[in-house]
């Protein structure tokens, strides 16, 4: 319904704007439009230095452009889910940033573009978000709603982890981190983290959809210290949408 509003809406801004001129309107007026509608932002979220495996993993199956080892990268989710795309093009033609991947479901698009320079990351989520007349105080805060630790897992599970793997094997006495949040691109930054902070394995991530889920394996002491980063990751970016302004 929010859709076929916005469309009818910019329907009749281009008539009346065809009316006034007299003729046809070479440019769409894409910032009157935008500030005169509603837009959700869901998820905005920065990544300073995508780690090997998290970059690797997206690469596996991307259908898009492989982000580089330790580029920089924002994550970004909105409704419409359709103006997603109107979104990434702005990005795209703005700044040097390459575009990472892209999902469009029922009511959120999400994008995610990617750089080697962070400015070049950064530059292009600011210009989404004047566009779109939304900061960061309009984003979802996220909700953890599993955090689990499975220790010195038994060979059956780690073969039913194995076998929906889409990252590394899990080998039985390990210990097994599960992590699950709405909204679903915030695990992108908890894993991040998580690889920075520790030596574990990235099993898989699904960083999109109504939620998302996280799975890393390794040593006991390794997957408690990933745990901590990955938790206080979590709770560093509601503190920042705290202050920006608000949270919801």
């Amino acid at each position: 319904m929010l859709g076929r509003s916005l469309r009818r809406n910019a329907t009749q801004e281009m008539v009346i704007s065809t009316v006034k001129h007299g003729g046809p309107v070479p440019e769409y007026r894409w910032e009157k439009f935008m500030k005169k509608n509603s837009f959700e932002l869901r998820a905005y979220v920065f990544v300073d230095s995508l780690q090997p495996q998290l970059a690797q993993f997206v690469a596996k199956d991307n259908r898009v452009y492989d982000p580089a080892e330790y580029d920089a990268a924002i994550l970004l989710e909105l409704a419409p889910a359709m103006e997603i795309h109107s979104m990434i093009d702005l990005a795209l033609k703005s700044t040097n940033v390459r575009l990472g991947s892209v999902v469009t479901e029922r009511h959120f698009g999400m994008m995610q573009i990617q750089h080697s320079e962070q400015g070049e990351v950064r530059s292009a989520g600011e210009t989404v978000l004047e566009r779109t007349n939304l900061t960061l105080a309009d984003r979802a805060k996220v909700e953890v709603l599993t955090n689990k630790i499975i220790r010195s897992v038994e060979q059956d599970h780690a073969i039913s982890f194995t076998g929906t793997s889409r990252g590394n094997m899990v080998v039985s006495g390990e210990s097994v981190l599960i992590l699950e949040t709405t909204p679903a691109a915030y695990l992108t930054l908890a894993c991040n983290e998580a690889l920075k902070a520790a030596r574990v394995k990235l099993v898989t991530i699904r960083p999109y959809g109504a939620t998302g889920r996280l799975v890393l394996a390794g040593p006991e002491s390794e997957i408690d210290s990933a745990a901590v980063a990955a938790l206080a990751s979590l709770q560093q970016l509601n503190d920042d949408t705290a202050n920006a302004g608000g949270s919801k």
